[in-house]
Parts: structure tokens; sequence; C-alpha cells
């Protein structure tokens, strides 16, 4: 997988629209450029770029072209994200270890009380 393809392709508005649209099951190109009131050859491009990327298949039967979602394309961006996060993560739960830690002593330190 070719993760900078994958992200150039997600990149755009109009392509993530697609692949939400192929979540639901396969679609033509004419079904998939309807919501965007594009040419035909604006969103062939844009499938066009989803399939180099991996994400999309194709099928034709006859004049019509069909595109479905491929499965577990996105796996491998996502274990990339999620590697990404870790370490994010990690230091926000030793942030929120010394809050805690912090929360603590001053609750069990007692106050004096000025009179």
């Amino acid at each position: 997988m070719d993760l900078d393809a994958v992200f150039h392709a997600l990149a755009d508005a109009t392509r993530r629209a697609i692949l939400e649209r192929l979540v639901g099951g396969p679609a033509s190109v004419s079904q998939l450029a309807e919501p965007f009131g594009s040419a035909l050859p604006t969103i062939v491009k844009h499938l066009r770029v989803l399939q180099d990327a991996g994400l999309v298949e194709s099928q034709k039967a006859g004049r019509v072209r069909t595109y479905q979602l491929v499965a577990d394309a996105l796996v491998g961006a996502n274990d990339w994200v999620a590697r990404q996060r870790r370490p994010q993560e990690r230091q926000l739960d030793r942030l929120g270890e010394h809050l805690r830690a912090e929360l603590s002593q001053r609750t069990d330190t007692p106050t004096r009380r000025h009179r």
C-alpha cells in the first residue's frame, strides 16, 4: 500500500464523499456524480485517484462502469494514524497521573485555619 497515494486521495472532500457513498454499496459513475452536480469527467478523475490509491475497484458491464470499495483498503492508513497517536496518548496519560497525584496531595494535606 502506498500511504502517500492513500492520503492524497483522502485529502479531497469530494473523494471522501465518494468513499462514504460507496460504504453503502457499489454505484455507477453517474450515481456517484449525481449529488455533486459535477461533469462526469470530473468524477471519473476523482475515481481514478481513488483507484490508483487502491481504495476502490471498478467493473464494467456494457456501457456502465460500477465502483465499489476495496475491502480493508484503509487498514494501512488507520494503522499509521494509530501509531502516531500512541505517543500523544502516553503523554496525556502521564499528565492525567500527575494531575491526580497533585489533587490527591492537596486533599490529603491538612489545612491550617487562621482565626
